[in-house]
């Protein structure tokens, strides 16, 4: 049984870790923030790079999307290809840039994907949402929030008739950042804006808290979330959760009051973005209860760890 309040002993890292590290793969300056699904029998991580002198006219390294596969969840295949683009059509499309932290949430047959992408010279970034069904082809559908909003994420089916997703307003520019939800009828036109759990409820979050693709379980709404802390020895990103209800998910009904991970390995305090772990998604294994956790370390690797579902289900529920 897990300490109440405390959930920083649910997940257990690989041994084999980093499952995938900059060093492989020459011309490459940074890996990070990968966001996993299944795909049939294989495992789909799409994980952000940045290469060497990737400015592309626009002042500054570029970060893009690229695809890894595995079939066992640990060796993986990355493309060579980027993933992700805006198919640029002439103005505005062209001021499309920075196609990194995808959020995939898979809904009937469809794996739809928010892209918080940046505009050349205006207020961003913005949620751009696409799609795919093999993750070879993407489909670029449209713009889906206002500025800033870095790290909308979708629910994986209507509630009430109704499509939801939850939303990171701010962020774009170091400013402070808490998470909202939104509902919409179809996808494209949001509204009903509510605030949900802003920053600083606990001290791993203090400046800002962010949401991945939330996970159905039979007490609520799963959903893995980042915080960040600026402490004396530095700015810290940690990763942690929450639990909403599974019929009005602008209602949490738990959240863990410690982190579910924090940097602790060298590869996780020190490297292109010290003292980070982050997340853009997780993977449900009901039949086994687990959870699989594919994260970003330090910039320049994705690491794994695995916990138990229904463990940090509790851990939510205990810490509200």
């Amino acid at each position: 049984m897990i300490a109440k309040r405390d959930a920083t002993k649910i997940f257990k890292r690989f041994e084999g870790n980093p499952v995938i590290k900059v060093d492989d793969y020459p011309g490459v300056a940074q890996i990070y923030n990968p966001s996993p699904v299944k795909l049939g029998d294989e495992t789909v991580v799409l994980i952000s790079v940045v290469e060497h002198g990737a400015t592309k006219g626009y002042g500054r390294d570029v970060g893009q999307t690229r695809v890894a596969r595995s079939r066992d969840g640990i060796h993986f295949e990355i493309g060579d290809e980027d993933f992700i683009s805006t198919q640029a059509e002439g103005m505005p499309w062209e001021l499309y840039h920075h196609f990194i932290d995808n959020r995939i949430t898979k809904i009937g047959d469809t794996y739809y994907i928010i892209t918080p992408v940046m505009v050349h010279d205006f207020d961003s970034p913005v949620g751009m949402l696409g799609k795919t069904k093999d993750f070879k082809t993407y489909e670029r559908i449209d713009i889906i929030t206002a500025p800033k909003n870095r790290g909308a994420s979708l629910f994986p089916e209507k509630i009430n008739g109704l499509y939801y997703k939850l939303d990171r307003p701010g962020g774009g520019d170091g400013s402070n950042g808490d998470i909202w939800i939104s509902s919409s009828p179809d996808m494209l036109h949001w509204g009903s804006f509510k605030p949900l759990l802003k920053a600083g409820y606990r001290y791993w979050n203090t400046q800002k808290i962010g949401p991945t693709p939330p996970i159905k379980t039979e007490k609520g709404w799963l959903d893995i979330i980042h915080g960040v802390a600026t402490t004396a020895g530095g700015t810290y990103y940690s990763l942690g959760a929450m639990l909403l209800d599974l019929n009005e998910p602008w209602k949490i009904i738990g959240k863990t009051n410690s982190y579910i991970l924090k940097p602790e390995l060298e590869n996780e305090l020190h490297g292109n973005s010290d003292n980070t772990v982050f997340a853009c998604g997780a993977i449900a294994d009901y039949e086994n209860d687990q959870i699989k956790l594919y994260y970003g370390g330090c910039d320049q690797c994705i690491n794994l760890a695995t916990g138990s579902l229904s463990e940090l289900v509790e851990a939510c529920i205990l810490g509200l």
